[in-house]
């Protein structure tokens, strides 16, 4: 009796009370105890922290200002990381869709968390299973699994069957008890394997951990030379360990995580504030990349909802308003279709009770319902229920205005529910056919009706699409950013072709029908893709194949959506970006979310993500030059067997100068470049000779400054000259192109360390004393030489590709 009670009404409020609740742990972000342990305790930290010690405890403590880095490293890291989780949590909470439940025999909306074990949950279109569960009610119920199966076509569930949290619901209703929920869930389990911080492929994520793991080993032969070298050269023990520092500290690009994570974390907070939900860091990447961006018509370019326009009966004697309103009234999750047809007929007329049903799935095109003497009725797209005719060309005509049409039709009997499009080429089954009925008929139900002339258009119906305000001038900034847009519909192509055209899309007048495409051909369908733009009939299926081709086209693809069958496109797209009012199932694929639904925020999102790759580009030629030019000064140094060239206090002064305070405006600094692959080739190409001459450049005005009489501070000054010059004509090419705000920050630096030279302070706290008019011309000497040699060496580089 409890068991059927369950299964009509629900639990009551004391069973829910007692039960166990749908706890998970929030994938959006890191717990803050593990944002301060990867903060604390890493390589960095330790290898500048035993350094900071040695300095400590050997040198003097101006010296010892580079051990601040991990200070700022850790607060700085930490307090952005937080932000970026507040702003990921609280989105998160705003994203996540709300559960139908039964409860005290009530339909109640539930936060996900409160969804209990044994809670009997109600399913429609679009809906997420977010735990397992047995079916106990099905009206037509269709349940794609394809995220955890690899399986497309979707499954039909009857009473008894299982569900898996992970799938969703793509057609009809129905209902199922929760047999494991949190972390007992199949889905929870998955998930728990690869975290919200265990990202997605990343050039750039792997690059930087690359140039970090090979100088890491770089650092301890190199530092193990120079360290044996000072002690060997020097007779002051103390003077030998600075100068051993100098050269390790300089060769960690200790900034350059931070700086990545930074910048990754103010583009998570900036796109908050827009309402936009980056479910995954790595995204940020994926945006600079774009160049194909692949819309879904209906919810992207079109908003949400639509509006009956027009009902035209193609004859006399048959009920049309009435079958239209039952046909409307059958699904409890009625979609955008139906909520139409439901406004102009509120209410189903009496007499028209369905028996058998096959509800609307976006793979079909069509529903349909056997109302018994009323007779069998179907309700979808002209090309997919008819075969040629008057009716036909009508509907035609109405969908090249840009409407949305539809054919109401009367059968002889109600077709079977098959969920697969009736033509998919290239699957092995289409068997070279020719002819419009031949090439759209794949021996379904549908089609033997319609031969055997069972398939009677009653009345064209069509509706009006509300397209977006903003529809238009988004579209037109992708143009000019060079992003090629192609729209990807369901719909009638000549529809969507129509639509395209009144929003001034490039060639959106070059339609083509999905189904005619040469899916046995993968070469002939990319070039296809490439040479034209609007896409009509296209099923979830040839959607995500759409995706693939275009990749294997070396193309860079985001895709947008916001109904079940764009699931399969998003997940496997290099960006899956969902609408805030699209269903829970696109929202949980996606690594965008659009929460306000505004299509104009995606100029933004794509701005942003161009904006924190190119910038963190940057900042990595300015780090890495840095390394280079230790490396290549610590491994002569150790060869000579000389003094390192300058103390730590050198370095910090230099690098904060040259590298850290313009880094931090750089990585934050608005961009429109596209980003494009070869991240560390390219940045190799710029560092390793600009390091190897700044090096250069710094020895010789060392040694220069030696050969003379002037004392060992004197020559570190002029070497400490020639290295800020140096570096500091590195920030004038990484800067470009110059604007003024970037004049301006170039020029600060240059102040800055102008002034340290002449205020008597600054220059006693920092060890800089100039020997001599000749020592520090000769600096600047060799400086000008090697800046232009830089400039010279940087261009060829570039030129080059690997």
């Amino acid at each position: 009796m409890d068991r059927l009670s369950t299964v009509t009404n629900g639990l009551t409020s004391a069973q829910v009370a007692g039960a166990k609740a749908n706890h998970v742990p929030r994938r959006s972000s890191r717990s803050l105890s593990a944002i301060v342990r990867a903060n604390v305790f890493t390589l960095f930290n330790l290898v500048i922290g035993v350094l900071w010690a040695l300095v400590l405890i050997f040198g003097e403590w101006q010296d010892s200002l580079f051990g601040l880095v991990i200070v700022a490293n850790v607060l700085i890291g930490i307090i952005q990381e937080l932000r970026a989780k507040r702003t990921l949590d609280k989105l998160a909470v705003i994203n996540e869709a709300p559960v139908r439940v039964r409860r005290d025999g009530e339909e109640r909306l539930v936060q996900p968390r409160h969804v209990v074990l044994g809670d009997l949950i109600l399913l429609g279109p679009g809906d997420r299973l977010l735990v397992d569960g047995e079916v106990v009610e099905s009206d037509g119920l269709e349940v794609d699994e394809s995220l955890l199966t690899g399986e497309a076509d979707p499954m039909h569930k009857q009473p008894g069957d299982q569900v898996l949290s992970g799938s969703f619901a793509v057609a009809g209703a129905g209902a199922f008890v929760a047999t494991r929920v949190g972390t007992d869930a199949y889905a929870v389990k998955l998930a728990e394997e690869a975290s919200k911080f265990h990202l997605a492929h990343s050039e750039l994520r792997e690059g930087v951990a690359n140039f970090i793991k090979y100088i890491t080993w770089l650092v301890i032969p190199i530092g193990a030379l120079l360290i044996y070298s000072q002690l060997k050269h020097s007779a002051d023990f103390g003077t030998a360990i600075t100068g051993a520092v100098a050269g390790i500290v300089t060769m960690i690009p200790e900034g350059l995580v931070l700086m990545t994570s930074i910048a990754f974390a103010v583009g998570v907070v900036r796109l908050g504030r827009r309402k936009c939900l980056v479910q995954e860091l790595p995204a940020i990447e994926g945006l600079a990349r774009v160049d194909v961006l692949c819309l879904d018509k209906t919810g992207t370019l079109t908003a949400g909802g639509m509006d009956l326009d027009q009902v035209l009966p193609l004859g006399d004697g048959h009920p049309v308003e009435d079958a239209l309103a039952a046909l409307s009234h059958l699904d409890h999750s009625p979609n955008a279709t139906a909520q139409a047809i439901r406004s102009r007929y509120p209410g189903a007329r009496d007499g028209w009770t369905a028996g058998e049903t096959v509800p609307f799935s976006s793979a079909r095109k069509w529903s349909g319902a056997d109302f018994g003497e009323r007779g069998a009725w179907l309700l979808g797209a002209p090309d997919v229920l008819l075969d040629g005719g008057d009716a036909y060309d009508r509907a035609a005509g109405l969908a090249a205005t840009g409407a949305r049409v539809l054919v109401l039709c009367r059968v002889r009997t109600l077709p079977a529910p098959q969920t697969g499009p009736r033509f998919t080429p290239g699957d092995g089954n289409d068997g070279g056919s020719s002819g419009p009925g031949a090439e759209r008929g794949d021996g379904s139900p549908v089609d033997e009706e319609r031969g055997g002339g069972g398939v009677e258009a009653v009345a064209i119906v069509t509706l009006k699409q509300r397209v977006r305000p903003d529809a238009h001038e988004t579209l037109r900034y992708f143009a000019k950013q060079g992003v090629t847009v192609k729209i990807i519909s369901g719909d009638n192509p000549v529809a969507v072709s129509a639509i395209a055209a009144g929003l001034e899309i490039p060639d959106a007048h070059r339609s083509i029908d999905a189904r005619d495409l040469p899916y046995d051909d993968q070469a002939k369908l990319g070039e296809l893709l490439d040479s034209h733009t609007v896409f009509g009939r296209v099923s979830p299926q040839q959607k995500r194949q759409f995706v693939t081709a275009l990749q294997a086209r070396g193309h860079t693809v985001a895709m947008t959506g916001d109904g079940v069958n764009d699931v399969l496109a998003l997940k496997d797209a290099d960006l899956g970006i969902a609408m805030g009012a699209g269903s829970p199932a696109t929202k949980a694929v996606a690594q965008v979310v659009l929460l306000d639904d505004k299509f104009a925020t995606l100029p933004h999102v794509v701005g942003e993500g161009r904006r924190v790759l190119a910038n963190i580009e940057r900042v990595s030629n300015l780090f890495l030059t840095k390394t280079f030019y230790a490396i290549v000064l610590s491994l002569l140094v150790g060869v000579a067997g000389v003094m390192f060239p300058f103390a730590p206090r050198h370095s910090t002064l230099t690098n904060a100068l040259t590298i850290g305070v313009p880094a931090l405006f750089l990585a934050l600094a608005p961009t429109f470049e596209r980003s494009k692959p070869g991240f560390v080739p390219r940045v190799l190409r710029f560092a390793v000779p600009a390091g190897v001459l700044c090096a250069a450049a710094v020895l010789l005005s060392f040694w220069a400054a030696h050969s003379g009489t002037s004392t060992l501070v004197e020559n570190q000054t002029s070497a400490v000259i020639a290295l800020f010059l140096t570096t500091w004509w590195v920030l004038v090419l990484i800067a470009r192109p110059l604007n003024w705000w970037r004049i301006a920050l170039v020029a600060a630096m240059a102040a800055a360390f102008a002034i340290g030279l002449t205020i008597p302070f600054v220059r006693h706290f920092f060890a800089l004393e100039p020997g001599g008019i000749g020592n520090s011309l000769t600096a600047v000497g060799i400086s000008l030489v090697a800046a232009v040699m830089i400039s010279v060496a940087v261009k060829v580089a570039g030129t080059l590709r690997t």
